[in-house]
């Protein structure tokens, strides 16, 4: 039996930069006519250049965005990810319901190129500060084909991206907890930031997502950036079966908190995975479109390098610190939906 081959980038395409994290940089595929627009909230887009481009974009590049890995220390190959994600979170949701992923060979040159780009990017003030002196990894021989869920080429289409971590309470949270795990995190965060000068960042609770009641959805839509619309947002989530799908998968994998598996096993691994994925809620203008959700951001997490540890630190001290029990001076009001009719009153206008 042989192994299916492994697409090629054409080495005449061209990239325009859309966005980068701390471990990977987004591009997005140039085609005829392609303009570059300033926005004021990224960087200026940079296209890499090759004198070969093709007019004509492939049809499997056509819904798709490049990523590319930065060198960094975890040094996961790519290949080593798209593994386990065809073996294990491929397996747990319907294809619809999923960025999807696969690897692609990357033509010589293009990652020194695009770190030529990066640089000089730096230089002319477009790059983000926070992000200068990180490049692609060069050693890594493939990018991934991910599902473009950006609105371009859609008028009117607008993207709402939430994260809906912790659908249930942690196991390991005090039985009489007036906090869910992310407010109780959120909350001490937010009371370092206030130490150090910084603002509070505000969210919502996420057991208000995979709430009974609509006007407990609408409430979380007030935080959810990407759609002013925030009824049909409500609407779109209430219920939603990808949600409870994601709810349901967080039960079954409840190897988190204080009372999961050793450190660094691929039972904690996923059950971390599950609880810090992004939903993508593409929204087209017309309303009798469907609307398209995915979920992205679901790389197999990884213990090493002290995160198991780390994770398990962040629950000793929300529950030694009295963050799940609301004990701390600046934990009121609270926007968690354990407190019930005790929250601040909601206004469907604020």
């Amino acid at each position: 039996m042989t192994k299916p081959s492994i697409l090629e980038l054409p080495p005449g395409v061209q990239l325009i930069y859309l966005a980068e994290g701390g471990a990977n940089v987004i591009y997005r595929f140039a085609t005829a006519g392609t303009t570059l627009k300033k926005d004021p909230k990224r960087p200026l887009s940079a296209v890499i250049d090759r004198p070969d481009q093709t007019s004509t974009l492939p049809a499997r590049l056509k819904g798709k965005l490049l990523r590319m890995r930065k060198e960094t220390t975890a040094d996961i190959s790519y290949k080593e990810i798209v593994r386990n994600f065809d073996t294990i979170i491929r397996p747990l949701f319907s294809p619809e319901e999923l960025v999807d992923q696969t690897l692609v060979q990357l033509p010589d040159g293009l990652l020194a190129r695009c770190n030529e780009r990066l640089r000089a990017d730096e230089v002319a003030g477009s790059r983000p500060k926070k992000r200068h002196g990180g490049y692609l990894c060069l050693s890594e021989p493939f990018g991934l084909l991910i599902t473009d869920m950006t609105t371009e080429g859609e008028p009117g289409a607008t993207l709402a991206e939430l994260k809906p971590k912790w659908l249930n309470q942690s196991p390991s949270a005090p039985a009489a907890a007036r906090r869910c795990r992310t407010c109780a995190l959120r909350e001490m965060k937010n009371h370092e930031s206030l130490l150090l000068g910084h603002k509070e960042q505000r969210s919502f609770c996420p057991l208000d997502l995979v709430s009974e009641k609509f006007e407990n959805v609408l409430r979380a839509t007030r935080l959810i950036k990407g759609c002013k619309d925030r009824p049909r947002l409500a609407r779109i989530l209430y219920r939603n079966s990808t949600l409870r799908r994601l709810q349901s998968l967080q039960k079954i994998e409840g190897d988190v908190g204080l009372q999961g598996p050793v450190a660094k096993s691929r039972e904690m691994s996923l059950a971390m995975t599950l609880r810090d994925c992004t939903m993508f809620v593409k929204i087209p203008h017309d309303e009798k479109r469907p609307v398209e959700i995915r979920l992205g951001d679901l790389d197999l997490k990884t213990g090493a390098g002290g995160k198991a540890g780390y994770w398990r630190s962040l629950e000793t001290q929300l529950i030694d610190q009295g963050w799940y029990h609301g004990c701390n001076s600046n934990q009121d009001p609270s926007e968690c939906a354990l407190l019930g009719s005790q929250r601040p009153p909601y206004s469907p206008s604020s």
